[in-house]
C-alpha cells in the first residue's frame, strides 16, 4: 500500500493482508472462516498471528463470532524477530494443548474458486494412512520457482517429490502445493523435531518442512488436487495482490457461466468389430449424421430434466402409454445421466480431486441409441468442474465411461465404441491381452481422415424397427412361425439334425441383416455390419452405382445417407440422405 501511486488503497494502510477484500469484497479471511465453521468437522479453530496485527484480528473475532480466546498472540512484532510458520503453528499445539489430527490453512491465500466441498477434503484425509497436502495445477504464466512443487503418484495419489521453489529448468512439473494441510496427531512430534533442525525463522517454512518430511523421513504424504487456483497474498506486493484479484473476480464473474453444451457423435466399425470383446484389433469412425447432446446449466439445485421424448411422463392415454412403453419400453435416458453423475463424484473422490460444491441441470437431446448420451455428459462434467485431461486422461475416460454402463447399469457394452467416441475421429484400436493387463487400456491410434473415400450407410426407416432384428424372435416362436426343438438322450445324428435346424431358423430370423449385406454385392460395393443395431455401412468407389443403389436400398423400404465423417480437427465430407 505504501508503492501505491493511485492513492484508491490508501485506506487499507496497516491491514493485515488477511483481512483485506477479496472476491466479491468479501475479507479473503471471512470466506475461510465461513468455510472452517462447521461444529459437524471441527471441533475448534485457531488463529495465529503476531503482537504487531494481533488487535486487528481481535476486533475481526469480535464482529464475526470467532471465539477471541482462540486468537493466539506468538510475540513477535517485526519481520526479524518473526518465528516463522512452522514455529507458530507448534506454537498454538502447545499452548492449547491439542491432541488431535488437524487442518492447517494458511488465512491469508486468495482462492479462485470459493466453493470447494471442505468435508470432501476431509474423506479424503481420512481414506489414506499418512498426511494430506492440497496442491493445484499451476496458471500459464506462473513459475514453479515460486512455489512447492509436487509429484504425485496417479495410482496411490502419495507425494513421491517435494521440490521447494525449484530454480527454473529443474523440474517440468507444474503441481504446486499450497498451505492447506491435513496432519494426524502422531505427526506432530516432528514439528519440534524440525524447528531443532532449523534454528533460523526464515527457514521454518512449511515448504521445507514438507521437503524434509517426504525426501528425507520418508513419511507418506498424499496429494489431492482442488481444480482452482491459490495465490498467498502475504508474499506478494500491492501491484500482485490486484493483479490476482482482478484475475480471480473475472472468472467469477463468468459464473454462473454460459451454458455448456457438448456433444458426442455416433461410430461406425470399419474392420475387426466386435472383436474388442475378445483381444482383438480394430478400426472405427465417428460420424457426424448422428450424435448425442447434453446441455449443462449452473443452478440452484441438481436438476435431471426428462427428455420428452425418451422419457414421457404424461401420455394421452391410457392406450398411448400402453403403446409407447411396448414400443420404446421403459428405459429412458435420465438413468444415463445419473449414473454417469454418480460415477463421475466417486472417480473424483477417489483420485483425490476436490469438487466445487456448484449445481447444474442437465437435459440431453439424441438421435442415436441414448448410451452415447453418457460420453457428453462426461465432457460437460469435466468443463464445469474443470478437470483437465491430465486428470482424466482419454484411455482412462473411455474405460469410465463402459464401467458406468456394464458396473453401473448393467448394460452390455464394448471398449471400441466408447474409446472412438473419447478420441473421434478415425482411430485404429488395439485391445491385445498383454496391453488390457499391463496398462488397463489398449493402444489407440488416431489415423488421418484426409483422403477418406464415400462411405454409406443403410438402416430401416422406422429406427425402432430395427429392434425387431432380436426382439421379435420370442413373439414370431410365440405365433407359431418358429420352432424351438428340445431332445433327450444320446441321439447323435438328431443332434447334427437340430443343429442344421437351428442354424436356418437363425438365418430366417436375421434375413434383414443378410438382405442388406448381400444387397450391394449386386452394385460392387463392400458392406458389412458396423454394429449390432440392425445398420450396415459400405465402401462404393463408383460414384453412378452408389447412385444406382441408393435408390435400391430406399425401394426396400431402408434409409440411405452418405457418411460425413466427424474429425475433431473439422469436419469433412457431404451428406446425402432421402
Amino acid at each position: 500500500v505504501q508503492n501505491d501511486a493511485t492513492g484508491l488503497y490508501g485506506q487499507l494502510t496497516g491491514v493485515p493482508k488477511a483481512l483485506l477484500p477479496g472476491i466479491g469484497g468479501k475479507k479473503i479471511l471471512d470466506f475461510w472462516w465461513e468455510t472452517v465453521n462447521t461444529r459437524q468437522l471441527f471441533s475448534e479453530v485457531y488463529l495465529v498471528t503476531n503482537a504487531d496485527k494481533y488487535k486487528h484480528y481481535e476486533r475481526w473475532a469480535t464482529a464475526n463470532d470467532f471465539p477471541v480466546e482462540n486468537v493466539v498472540n506468538d510475540g513477535s512484532t517485526t519481520l526479524e524477530g518473526r518465528l516463522g510458520a512452522v514455529a507458530d503453528l507448534e506454537l498454538a499445539i502447545r499452548s492449547r494443548k491439542l491432541q488431535d489430527d488437524i487442518m492447517v490453512i494458511a488465512g491469508d491465500m486468495l482462492c479462485a474458486d470459493q466453493n470447494f466441498d471442505i468435508a470432501q477434503v476431509l474423506r479424503f484425509f481420512r481414506s489414506k494412512p499418512g498426511e494430506l497436502a492440497i496442491y493445484y495445477e499451476l496458471e500459464e504464466g506462473e513459475k514453479s520457482s515460486s512455489r512447492g512443487i509436487v509429484e504425485v503418484c496417479p495410482e496411490t495419489h502419495r507425494i513421491s517429490r517435494f521440490l521447494e521453489k525449484p530454480q527454473e529448468g529443474v523440474t517440468a512439473l507444474r503441481l504446486a502445493s499450497v498451505v492447506f494441510y491435513c496432519l494426524r496427531k502422531a505427526t506432530l512430534p516432528y514439528l519440534s523435531d524440525f524447528l531443532t533442525l532449523q534454528p533460523q525463522a526464515q527457514d521454518r517454512t512449511f515448504g521445507r518442512f514438507w521437503e524434509w518430511i517426504i525426501n528425507e523421513e520418508k513419511l507418506p504424504v498424499f496429494g489431492m488436487k482442488l481444480p482452482t487456483g491459490f495465490q498467498l497474498i502475504g508474499q506478494v506486493g500491492l501491484s500482485d495482490y490486484t493483479k490476482w484479484l482482478a484475475h480471480y473476480s473475472a472468472q467469477q464473474q463468468q459464473c454462473p457461466a454460459k451454458p455448456i453444451t457438448c456433444r458426442s457423435y455416433a461410430r461406425v466399425g470399419l474392420m475387426g468389430n466386435p472383436s474388442d470383446g475378445f483381444n482383438g484389433k480394430t478400426i472405427a469412425m465417428t460420424i457426424s449424421n448422428f450424435w448425442a447432446e447434453v446441455t449443462l446449466m449452473e443452478s440452484q439445485a441438481l436438476v435431471l430434466l426428462p427428455h420428452p421424448l425418451n422419457d414421457p411422463t404424461e401420455f394421452g392415454s391410457l392406450q398411448d402409454l400402453y403403446c409407447i412403453s411396448r414400443k420404446e419400453g421403459y428405459l429412458g435416458g435420465l438413468r444415463l445421466l445419473q449414473a454417469t453423475c454418480k460415477k463421475f463424484y466417486q472417480f473424483c473422490s477417489k483420485q483425490g480431486i476436490a469438487l466445487t460444491k456448484q449445481n447444474f441441470t442437465l437435459k440431453y437431446d439424441t438421435n442415436i441409441p441414448r448410451q452415447v448420451v453418457m460420453s457428453a455428459t462426461l465432457k460437460c462434467l469435466m468443463k464445469f468442474y474443470n478437470i483437465t485431461e491430465s486428470d482424466l486422461p482419454k484411455p482412462t475416460r473411455a474405460n469410465f465411461i463402459l464401467n458406468v454402463e456394464t458396473d453401473e447399469l448393467f448394460i452390455t457394452a464394448g471398449l471400441q465404441d466408447r474409446v472412438v467416441q473419447v478420441y473421434e475421429g478415425l482411430v485404429y484400436m488395439d485391445f491385445s491381452k498383454q496391453l488390457m493387463d499391463e496398462q488397463g487400456y489398449g493402444d489407440y491410434i488416431p489415423m488421418d481422415m484426409s483422403s477418406l473415400p464415400p462411405f454409406w450407410l443403410a438402416y430401416l426407416s422406422d429406427p425402432s424397427d430395427s429392434g425387431r432384428i432380436h426382439s421379435n424372435v420370442r413373439q414370431r416362436w410365440l405365433n407359431g412361425k418358429t420352432h424351438t426343438h428340445t431332445h433327450t438322450g444320446m441321439d447323435w445324428s438328431r443332434l447334427a439334425q437340430l443343429m442344421d435346424e437351428n442354424f436356418a431358423l437363425r438365418l430366417y430370423s436375421f434375413l434383414f441383416i443378410v438382405r442388406c449385406v448381400c444387397l450391394p454385392m449386386q452394385f460392387g460395393s463392400a458392406a458389412k455390419l458396423p454394429g449390432s443395431g440392425g445398420a450396415v455401412v459400405g465402401l462404393c468407389l463408383d460414384q453412378v452405382r452408389l447412385v444406382e443403389m441408393r435408390r435400391a436400398f430406399q425401394e426396400a423400404g431402408c434409409v440411405f445417407c452418405v457418411i460425413v465423417p466427424y474429425n475433431p480437427s473439422g469436419t469433412i465430407g457431404t451428406n446425402s440422405q432421402d
